[in-house]
């Protein structure tokens, strides 16, 4: 059963809950800060599914974090129980230097209050806040600036100039996303080659790509290897608030 009281608990909000885009980006931010962008049940060989009571669990339950697919969904039923209305929207990424996904490979959020939003707390290095999506303008974010740009039936997320992901606005149900979902936890893949932990900080982020723990601030960039296992079991309990049980990050769905 979904417990919005709980969840707000989880992501440390306290404030105003009435639907609003002050609200709405106070949530979205709070979410960013508390709940990290990670796909370390791929290498729990545990499979990543689409139900919203497991993702509860896991997330604001267990205190972990997730991927689009759990983040934006799960986002999304908050968003809904506190009197948003709220579309689920299939996207490809279009990262510059590598090639397109197939739809559905990323889920973003349409909202919709005076203006409709744009809200993704999914796409680990983004937008702190919401986007207005009928600004095609460049529009700053934590000292990035995101820009909003339609065509061919979609509209491309542009991060400081670079396409980051493309997407249609007809509403999606979340079954629809669980094909891609399977896939993208089955190798070779981004995601199926080493553990991947990233958070939202105050000054910066925080992030863990395999054994290389990884902050940035801006004084800058500081990349460190870890020792073994151990350490970064360490790192991910200190850092990202998150405890696997002393369980290895050795395993992949399927193997």
């Amino acid at each position: 059963m979904f417990d919005a009281a709980a969840y707000l608990d989880r992501i440390g909000y306290t404030g105003p809950t009435e639907p609003t885009a002050a609200t709405l980006a106070a949530l979205h931010r709070a979410h960013m800060e508390t709940v990290p962008f990670e796909n370390l049940d791929i290498h729990l060989g545990v499979r990543n599914v689409l139900d919203a009571d497991h993702v509860f669990d896991k997330v604001v339950v267990r205190r972990r974090g997730g991927w689009c697919f759990e983040l934006n969904g799960l986002f999304a039923l908050l968003l809904e129980h506190l009197g948003y209305r709220v579309a689920r929207c299939a996207a490809g990424v279009v990262l510059s230097d590598e090639p397109p996904t197939p739809d559905f490979a990323h889920l973003t959020l349409r909202v919709d209050l005076d203006e409709p939003w744009i809200a993704d707390v999914g796409f680990g290095d983004s937008f702190t806040e919401p986007l207005r999506l009928e600004d095609d303008r460049d529009q700053v974010r934590a000292g990035k600036a995101y820009r909003l740009e339609r065509g061919h039936g979609r509209v491309t997320l542009l991060q400081e100039g670079s396409p980051q992901y493309a997407f249609t606005l007809a509403a999606r149900r979340m079954p629809e996303f669980q094909h891609m979902c399977d896939a993208l936890q089955t190798p070779p893949g981004h995601f199926t080659d080493g553990p991947i932990c990233s958070l939202l900080t105050a000054d910066g982020r925080v992030s863990l790509a395999g054994m290389r723990l990884i902050t940035t601030t801006p004084a800058g960039r500081i990349e460190r290897e870890l020792a073994d296992e151990a350490e970064r079991a360490a790192v991910l309990r200190e850092r990202f608030g998150v405890d696997l049980g002393g369980a290895p990050l050795t395993g992949l769905v399927g193997r």
